[in-house]
């Protein structure tokens, strides 16, 4: 593919958007940092004798003490996932040691003093990313005595728990950092991310991305209201997926039973520790209120219009994130909302790791609209105001952030950060190139980086150009011949 040339007035014009997108777009409730744009320290090389391990980003040592991490999938003789591997004594997260080296001054080495040094407990995480060769873990900073404590994480607020994710499926190794950063400038909220090395009991692992989890806890940015003995009252998030592992988490809301949507919704906030019988039916109940106002033949009619509960620029922005990057697992799986003490409900991105022409099992074209079909926006799509608004938010979007200059200049730029980490990544999982590629068809499977990076852009230009030409399209589903039967 031959991409345009972007000249110095281009560039200076990238430059200008970057910085005045704020001002253009809702303000964040805090300052957004890509960390390829704010790191001082660039891949200069190494800066030692290379007797060890030399890098210029975050790097992360793990140590178990050999001990195998748990929660591997277990699976039976035909292949049906049955289970998940334990530690010894029968616990789902080990406990371990991290040491992390994430100045900005300098390069980063393993024999290097920490700048974070704490207990963890560690688990592998993920769906299907369970199943990789290289895993993705979560881990749960804690003192001596278990306890959890919230710390800053290169550079990033204090939480008490990450996610580690290693990139695998994706061959550019950058699509969840990417629209994490992007959809952070975009919602109210969206996880911070910063990439980092691992090393894992003397074991270098690749390139990774250190990820904010979609929990709250103490000095955590997404700031609810924390339960209180003897209210059942609570801010709280909630996830739509397969599941949660906890029964006590589970929970059977208005859409679940109704059969309208036949994934499971679990309790992601508050903690078990906090999730009283009161508080679970407090947070069934008032999540079960809303989906029967979104369900209803009142659903766009005063008092009982949904949007008195949900705030309809998040559900706009997240509709559109979703639906420009093709990323189709949202709203079945890996889906979260959340609502605060008389606030209204909200939705975090999460998980573009099939996003962008990456899905495994089907060619995901960037010539359709799939987002109206999914729980909750297959009602929210019938209301002709949220469609006006996404059309239009759409396309100012596209002046700043969806922007197809910035969005290439973003991945080049990303690509040029990491450097010699992409080497270093590829020489312990480049064999993936031709042993792993599930994508189907088969061609659609790139043979290097290169090439993993241009079908990302390649996927970015196509798609930018058809939406922007099919974007009124949306409005058949809110047009009076299209939900007269639904509405009267």
């Amino acid at each position: 593919m031959k991409y345009r040339t972007v000249g110095v007035l281009a560039m200076a014009l990238m430059l200008l958007v970057a910085v005045t997108a704020n001002a253009l777009d809702r303000e964040s409730p805090t300052h957004r940092v890509h960390q390829h744009l704010t790191a001082r320290q660039p891949d200069a090389g190494c800066d030692c004798d290379g007797s060890e391990l030399c890098t210029h980003l975050p790097l992360v040592i793990i140590d178990t003490g050999g001990v195998e991490i748990p929660g591997i999938p277990i699976v039976n003789a035909d292949g049906t996932e049955i289970g998940f591997t334990t530690t010894a004594q029968g616990e789902s997260m080990l406990s371990a040691s991290i040491s992390v080296m994430s100045s900005d001054e300098h390069n980063h080495h393993p024999s290097d003093d920490p700048d974070l040094e704490s207990r963890i407990l560690i688990r592998a995480r993920g769906n299907s990313s369970r199943y990789f060769d290289k895993k993705g873990y979560l881990i749960r900073l804690t003192n001596e005595r278990g306890d959890y404590r919230s710390e800053e994480m290169m550079g990033m607020a204090p939480h008490y728990e990450w996610a580690l994710h290693g990139p695998y499926l994706d061959k550019s190794l950058m699509r969840n950092y990417m629209w994490y950063n992007i959809g952070g400038e975009i919602m109210d909220y969206a996880p911070n991310v910063r990439f980092c090395e691992v090393v894992l009991n003397g074991k270098y692992m690749g390139l990774y991305v250190m990820t904010e989890t979609i929990t709250d806890g103490e000095s955590c940015r997404l700031d609810l209201s924390e339960p209180v003995d003897g209210a059942a009252q609570t801010g709280y998030v909630l996830r739509m997926d397969a599941g949660s592992d906890n029964p006590l988490k589970n929970i059977d809301t208005f859409s679940v039973y109704s059969y309208r949507n036949l994934q499971k919704i679990d309790i992601q906030y508050p903690r078990t520790g906090d999730l009283t019988e009161e508080r679970i039916d407090y947070i069934t109940q008032d999540f079960s209120d809303f989906e029967k106002s979104l369900y209803s033949y009142d659903y766009d009619t005063e008092p009982y219009a949904w949007w008195n509960d949900a705030d309809i620029n998040s559900f706009v922005d997240y509709f559109i994130l979703n639906e420009f990057t093709c990323n189709y697992d949202a709203g079945w799986r890996s889906t979260y909302v959340y609502r605060d003490v008389r606030g209204k409900y909200k939705m975090v991105i999460w998980d573009f790791n099939s996003a962008c022409n990456n899905y495994q099992e089907d060619f995901m074209s960037p010539q359709r609209f799939i987002m109206q079909g999914i729980p909750w926006y297959r009602m929210l799509t019938k209301d002709e105001h949220f469609i006006e608004s996404v059309i239009s938010r759409y396309r100012h979007l596209r002046t700043t952030y969806l922007n197809e200059d910035y969005l290439i200049n973003y991945t080049n730029e990303v690509t040029a950060y990491l450097g010699s980490a992409i080497d270093r990544n590829f020489e312990v999982w480049g064999y993936a190139f031709d042993k792993f590629r599930p994508l189907r068809p088969r061609n659609r499977n790139p043979a290097d980086h290169d090439q993993a990076l241009e079908q990302l852009q390649q996927f970015i230009y196509e798609r930018g150009s058809w939406m922007d030409e099919s974007i009124d399209v949306l409005l058949q589903y809110s047009h009076e011949s299209k939900v007269k039967k639904f509405n009267h």
